[in-house]
């Protein structure tokens, strides 16, 4: 096994989730691509796990007169993420790295900004899950590219693939605010 340390003249705790094990694969992109991919793909879990629990935020929390509508689509706009996490967690495993999906972590490493736990009207909610994912979907988009340069055409396919589907529910959290 080695151990790869990815510097990003930060402070030290920070330092330490980029910390990537390669364990010996028979995987043919070279050591030193899989590390890379796998940095990208921990930062692309630990976002992944923060959003996810924002949209379940939300959906536990919306209150108005169009709350059932509301908690439906938040439900709905939640359960694939849920999939998504497990298919970039198996997709640095078989790597040959190490996902580091933990609340804690996921938390502490996020791209994205805290929520607003005092938020229960929906159109707040609305507005600021529409945010988060238009960070998301940019940084997925820019997670394609990177691993596309890098020669990962199945990253690049797993990223394109949860990008549509983020596309998508962007698409219908813009509905809902255009109406209002």
């Amino acid at each position: 096994m080695n151990n790869h340390l990815h510097i990003d003249n930060s402070d030290e705790d920070s330092q330490l989730f980029k910390k990537v094990r390669v364990y010996p694969t028979h995987h043919d992109l070279p050591e030193d691509i899989r590390v890379q991919v796998t940095e990208l793909l921990n930062q692309t879990l630990f976002t992944t796990l923060d959003l996810k629990s924002q949209v379940k935020q939300a959906h536990w929390n919306v209150k108005g007169m169009n709350f059932h509508q509301l908690h439906n689509l938040f439900d709905e706009i939640a359960a694939p993420l849920e999939t998504y996490i497990d298919m970039v967690a198996e997709r640095i495993t078989s790597l040959g790295s190490t996902a580091m999906g933990t609340v804690r972590i996921a938390a502490r490493y996020s791209e994205l900004p805290e929520y607003n736990l005092d938020s229960v009207n929906g159109k707040e909610h609305l507005a600021t899950l529409a945010e988060r994912l238009a960070i998301y979907a940019k940084l997925l988009r820019t997670a394609i590219e990177q691993t596309a340069d890098l020669g990962d055409a199945d990253t690049s396919d797993l990223y394109t693939e949860i990008s549509r589907t983020i596309d998508k529910s962007l698409w219908l959290l813009d509905s809902h605010l255009q109406a209002n």
